[in-house]
């Protein structure tokens, strides 16, 4: 099989055709033809179809597209292409297989022949990776990634077809060229090299005044379009052609190029020269990069630290103590980590690569032919790397030599645990005699001297922050007048503006003062209550809610910010519209300003308008991603602050909206809290576990969540409030399996229902808390707890389905299989009537497995089939493996197990990537039962072995007995009788202890392979 990408994306076998769908499966194919050799991880993936906004069912149409291709290559190459790995996607497939490997393979050795002068050899190379390109690369393909890699092949393919000009030059082939060359910079009028051939090959063909007015034409495109002048290759050549040096006959080759002169660099900041302390931390980081070189590996140290600790002090100074033992050079970079826009790595490599003597001409034009040659450079020299202020691993990674002799010393804010091999040196506060020598330092050993309990308690008051330390020490040293005592009772009053202090941060506060002096006051207001509101990105709206103005006026306020450089724009939300943001600075004076000019109450009402927009937008979102809600403007609560056409834009892709703003959405629960704006927080809180934390099992924003509303709810006497969050946090523990604390959040939420007489409250509890005592084996509570219910409940409502279908289930368990048909035929009927099709589909799941448990296999099949076909059409990515794992227990009973094998491994794996135990563990037991059916009794132990230790995990014991009981089949059927006894016994007791309809049931014995 073939595969193709720099023309039409394409797939062929023996010539023909291989059918790939449309465009998302084509780009999803060029994506894997491109990353060929390693597996693409599943989120990129997404990524790439989607873009960063991928929509909720993003994940569940890749399964579908990924099944179909996998069908599609498997039937024409007649073996598996496409392969599942746990590290996402990749092809089975060499680099000879894929017409982009080819062409890199051949433009790598022809521009080694060049290097070497083997010049006819080099154009046949390059013809042949030329030859590889049939027209615009990745057509039919889409997305911004494939926008990205379409730009980088065709720059790739613009080079190699430079040096094969180059050598044709070279060969005496000029002036042919000329014609070509002309059109092809017509097409692309910047590229210097293309122009630098033409304007030879015209030379080559006595055409000196053409090369001439071509460079002109160069110049003048280059300074209109870039304000640039032509770069020195392109002056050189001009040059030569006034000098008339260049010959109308062909020139002798040249010689190869020389390799770089390599040189020393010494690029290290100067050192500290007041540096104090740190004796254990320099002594560690010193013992692990001195080693290096005596290894086989790289040595890599990690200093991370809170901002202020000292760790781009402490780097360099150890860095400058060990310069003798890396002779052949340091290598230092600021990586900007903390600033909005980091340093490019490949922007760090282009300086490293020049201070190692490669010229500007040599240089590699992307990032991973720059990391190939700065490491080559590297392989046998003893250099030490300092990279400071590093964002995360995917920075660095590319920065880092591959020879042993090297060693690398970064610093980050945050530990990177990601970087293979590196050793982490956490940097902590001063101790207090250290924090105290550094002040000595700083402002003389005699002055604090005089002071010693001033000093212990000035260090005390500065938490022991190098930072602070120094910048207090700066203050006394520019005061010799001043005690130390004076500046300590200063900071007493001061202690916050201190955690904040630095130099240039009271220069900023100076000038934000000026700025703010010069808003007017509807301005000054808005700035204020931004600050005071925290958060992160907003749009005009919010400025509106905190002003209680219409839109269009609050767009001129935040416009007015904007202009007075105190709001920066951050781009656009779905809409179209500005997205803003206020920088950390402006942020805390503005705070500053509102806790000294706002009345609380004013500003609390503002806050409250604000979160109650926010709450229309989640409950609409949530209600249009469970497809529950009305359509946009009939009968709905809206935000008076954005006009409905703006809303219904934001919500065209609800899930998307959600997760985007879900950071803002968290801080308003945790502000309104704060406030006591109790009943906008509760409901605020119940909404977002109920769209996006459920959804995407966010378990520790939605605990956060709830907790701190549940204290806000509590302080405010907010019984109903209380209720519904012990409720949530119950759904919480239920969806984590963390039964016992679900059981207790339901029995708590209950009692306060009952309490407070909610009847529609008692409902709802009664049947959560049913389905966790069901899940833990507790049947007969499980059925109790669903009976208490139905009296409460209106005949007909989804309450009535719901109760319905949990009853059905218990009864399922308990064995009585025609009550449990009946119970969920009623429940099935109402939820259609209702059209509430997810629910339907996991009813009709629930009545497949009734039927299957009475032998009714024909019926089961049926049920759970339409259930899978409404869970796909709905998009359901969380209880689609289940259905799946239904049907395949029916299909197992058939005898045709072999069919849903490859569905069941796809359905592990996603249970696994949504961090579900219990899924993990349904599927493990299924795929052992399918491989006892089938006689395969190895494999059907390892995954009833690992089934078991899932079950035991969740302490689900009714479940666990059942994965004993299988086990004891396969255990007799190989030969290991003892064991299998003790298994059945463990299985059964568990059968009798909480009275499930297995206790009934004779054991299974080894000849019933198709249980």
């Amino acid at each position: 099989m073939e595969f193709r990408v720099l023309g039409p994306v394409e797939a062929r076998v023996n010539g023909a055709l291989v059918p790939l769908g449309g465009p998302k499966p084509r780009t999803l194919v060029a994506l894997l033809a491109c990353s060929l050799g390693r597996a693409v991880p599943v989120e990129r993936v997404i990524e790439a179809l989607w873009g960063l906004d991928a929509p909720e069912r993003a994940r569940a149409s890749l399964h579908t597209y990924v099944s179909a291709l996998r069908r599609s290559l498997s039937a024409a190459a007649g073996e598996e292409v496409l392969l599942r790995t746990p590290g996402g996607y990749r092809l089975a497939a060499a680099s000879t297989q894929v017409d982009l490997g080819v062409f890199g393979s051949r433009a790598a050795e022809g521009r080694r022949a060049i290097q070497e002068g083997r010049f006819e050899q080099a154009a046949h190379l390059l013809d042949e990776a030329l030859a590889q390109c049939r027209g615009t690369v990745l057509s039919g393909t889409e997305g911004d990634w494939a926008e990205a890699e379409r730009d980088r092949l065709t720059e790739e393919r613009l080079g190699v077809l430079e040096d094969r000009f180059e050598v044709a030059i070279t060969l005496g082939r000029g002036p042919a060229l000329a014609g070509e060359l002309s059109a092809l910079v017509k097409e692309y009028p910047l590229r210097e090299r293309l122009r630098g051939h033409l304007m030879t090959a015209l030379c080559l063909a006595g055409r000196q005044a053409d090369a001439l007015t071509s460079f002109q034409e160069g110049r003048q495109v280059l300074a209109r379009e870039l304000g640039v002048d032509p770069g020195p290759a392109l002056r050189a050549i001009h040059e030569k052609v006034l000098r008339g040096q260049i010959a109308a006959a062909p020139p002798s080759a040249p010689a190869p190029p020389a390799p770089p002169k390599l040189v020393a660099p010494q690029q290290l900041p100067p050192d500290i020269a007041d540096f104090t302390g740190r004796t254990e931390e320099v002594g560690l980081v010193r013992e692990r990069l001195d080693a290096a070189g005596g290894g086989a590996a790289l040595r890599v140290c990690a200093i991370s630290g809170k901002p202020g600790s000292g760790k781009s002090t402490l780097a360099v100074h150890v860095a400058h103590g060990l310069r003798e033992r890396f002779a052949a050079g340091q290598l230092y970079a600021n990586l900007r980590g903390v600033h909005q826009a980091p340093t490019d790595p490949s922007e760090v490599l282009v300086r490293f690569l020049r201070s190692l003597g490669v010229a500007d001409t040599a240089m590699p034009a992307d990032l991973d032919s720059r990391v190939e040659l700065y490491r080559t450079l590297l392989a046998d020299r003893r250099v030490l790397v300092v990279l400071d202020d590093a964002t995360d691993e995917r920075q660095v990674r590319p920065l880092l030599p591959g020879g042993a002799p090297c060693a690398v010393l970064i610093t980050s804010r945050t530990r990177l645990t990601a970087l293979e091999g590196a050793d982490q040196v956490d940097l902590h506060v001063l101790p207090e005699e250290e924090a105290v020598g550094l002040l000595r330092r700083v402002v003389g050993a005699d002055r604090a001297a005089r002071e010693p309990d001033r000093a212990s308690e000035l260090v005390r008051l500065c938490g022991y922050l190098p930072l602070a330390v120094r910048i207090a020490g700066a203050r006394l040293a520019a005061r010799p007048t001043w005690p130390l005592a004076n500046l300590v009772r200063r900071l007493r009053v001061q202690q916050r503006v201190l955690h904040e202090l630095s130099i240039g941060d009271l220069a900023v506060r100076g000038s934000l003062a000026l700025s703010y002096a010069g808003l007017a006051e509807q301005e000054r207001t808005a700035l204020r209550r931004l600050g005071w509101l925290g958060g992160l990105d907003f749009g005009a709206w919010l400025v509106g809610a905190l002003l209680d103005v219409p839109l269009a006026l609050a767009e001129d306020v935040v416009e007015a910010l904007a202009d007075a450089q105190l709001v920066d724009t951050v781009g656009v939300d779905g809409s179209g519209a500005a997205r803003y943001r206020l920088h950390d600075l402006t942020r805390a004076f503005a705070h500053e300003r509102a806790e000294q000019e706002e009345q609380r109450s004013v500003a609390v009402a503002a806050v409250d308008r604000v979160a109650r927009c926010w709450l229309t937008l989640v409950e609409r979102a949530a209600a249009r991603v469970h497809e529950r809600g009305k359509p946009v403007g009939v009968a709905e609560e809206h935000c008076e602050y954005l006009p409905e056409r703006t809303v219904s834009v934001l919500l065209r892709d609800p899930a998307a909206w959600l997760e985007s703003e879900q950071a803002s959405l968290v801080d308003m629960v945790e502000r309104a809290c704060q406030l006591d704006l109790t009943a906008v927080a509760v409901r605020l809180t119940v909404a977002l576990s109920a769209s996006t934390f459920s959804v995407h099992n966010q378990f520790n924003l939605w605990w956060h969540t709830h907790r701190v509303a549940l204290e806000c709810a509590r302080r405010a006497g907010d019984r109903s409030g209380e209720a519904q969050l012990l409720s949530g946090l119950g759904w919480l523990r239920s969806e984590q399996d963390w039964h016992e604390e679900a059981v207790d959040y339901y029995e708590q939420a209950l009692a306060l229902h009952v309490e407070i007489g909610d009847l529609d409250g008692q409902v709802r509890s009664r049947l959560a808390l049913s389905m966790v005592q069901r899940e833990c084996g507790a049947l007969a509570a499980a059925l109790s707890t669903v009976d208490a219910a139905v009296p409460l409940i209106v005949p007909g409502t989804e309450l009535a389905a719901r109760a319905g279908h949990s009853r059905g289930m218990v009864l399922t368990e308990l064995g009585d299989l025609d009550g449990a048909v009946a119970a969920c035929t009623e429940a099935a009927r109402i939820y259609r009537e209702l059209g509430e099709t997810q629910a339907e589909a996991l009813v009709l799941r629930s009545l497949s497995i009734a039927h299957r448990a009475a032998g009714r296999y024909g019926e089961a099949a049926e049920n759970v089939e339409r259930a899978l076909e409404l869970l796909r059409a709905f998009g359901d990515p969380t209880m689609l493996p289940y259905a799946i794992q239904a049907l395949a227990k029916v299909r197992i009973r058939q005898g045709l197990g072999a069919t849903v094998r490859e569905q069941l491994r796809e359905a592990l794996a996603l249970r696994n990537e949504m961090q579900d135990g219990f899924g993990q563990a349904l599927v493990l037991r299924t795929l052992g039962e399918l491989e006892l059916a089938e006689g395969r009794l190895t494999e059907s132990l390892s995954y009833l072995e690992r089934s078991l230790e899932w079950w035991g995990a969740l302490d689900i014991p009714l479940w666990h007995g059942r994965s004993l009981r299988d086990l004891a089949t396969v255990l007799e059927a190989l030969g290991r009788h003892a064991e299998a006894d003790s298994a059945w016994a463990a299985a059964l007791a568990v059968f009798q202890r909480f009275g499930s309809r297995e206790a009934g049931e004779p054991r299974r014995r080894p000849a019933l392979t198709r249980i």
